[in-house]
C-alpha cells in the first residue's frame, strides 16, 4: 500500500499499465488515470499518477485518488 495515500499497490500499478486516459501536465510529465470502486469508502473514485517521461524511463512522481470523476475526466 502506498500509505500516505492509502492507495493499493495493485490500484497504482493498474492505472500505470491500463489507464483510462492520459492528459499532458507540466514539461515533460502525463497524469495517467483510471476510475476504480474503493471498496473501503464504498464509491467509485478516480486514481491519478503524475508521470515524469522520459525515452528511457517513467518516474511515478505522486499519486493520489479524488472523488471528483467529472472534474478531471474529459
Amino acid at each position: 500500500m502506498l500509505s500516505k495515500r492509502e492507495v493499493e499497490q495493485t490500484e497504482a500499478d493498474q492505472t500505470l499499465m491500463n489507464p483510462d486516459d492520459i492528459q499532458p501536465a507540466e514539461r515533460s510529465r502525463m497524469i495517467y488515470q483510471r476510475a476504480y470502486f474503493d471498496k473501503a469508502l464504498g464509491q467509485e473514485m478516480l486514481l491519478r499518477l503524475v508521470v515524469d517521461e522520459t525515452e528511457e524511463e517513467r518516474v511515478v512522481v505522486t499519486v493520489y485518488r479524488t472523488s471528483q470523476l467529472d472534474k478531471y475526466r474529459r
